[in-house]
């Protein structure tokens, strides 16, 4: 055999060698771990008094949304009782304000959705972000690589080598 190919075979060999231990290597520096955060935010009490504060709200506006409803049935049901006694201009008169009292409805319902969303963003933020900086001060405490959230799907697979480290998080969090 040539001495060139020897020393080629050589070097590809030790190259091969050494990339198979430097991965190797690599591969038992990482640590993975994985977490449901849809459980941990269930099992918070500022989540659960969230809901009951948007629950409240919401009701306060159905509540006003069914007065105004009933509001315009009660005119409805008497404009068509009086409906052929009236004269043309009180029953135009009649109709524009149904009209009118139909358009404030629809658009207070615009408007209570869009507060309701703007209160449930409000409420819910402080919460996603006080489990998020404990998400990540678990990691750095215990030498995480990376911590998979299982609750976004994000992760199609995670071997039972990783940890799953809720319970590290509910603990920093307080609510073993």
């Amino acid at each position: 055999m040539n001495t060139r190919l020897k020393y080629a075979l050589i070097s590809t060999f030790l190259l091969v060698l050494t990339m198979t231990n430097l991965s190797s290597a690599v591969a038992q520096t990482l640590k993975f771990g994985h977490i449901n955060s849809q459980e941990l935010l269930a099992n918070l009490p500022e989540r659960t008094k969230a809901e009951q504060d948007l629950q409240k709200h919401a009701t306060l506006l159905e509540n006003q949304q069914k007065t105004m409803s009933d509001e315009l049935n009660k005119k409805y049901t008497e404009y068509l009782q009086e409906k052929e006694q009236l004269s043309d201009l009180v029953r135009a008169t009649r109709e524009k304000e149904l009209q009118d009292l139909q358009q404030r409805i629809a658009i207070f319902n615009q408007q209570a959705m869009k507060e309701l969303e703007e209160k449930e963003q409000a409420l819910i933020s402080p919460i996603i972000e006080k489990v998020t900086t404990a998400i990540k001060e678990v990691g750095k405490e215990n030498n995480f690589t990376y911590i998979f959230d299982l609750a976004t799907r994000s992760v199609v697979y995670h071997s039972e080598q990783s940890e799953d480290v809720t319970a590290l998080v509910k603990k920093k969090l307080g609510i073993l």
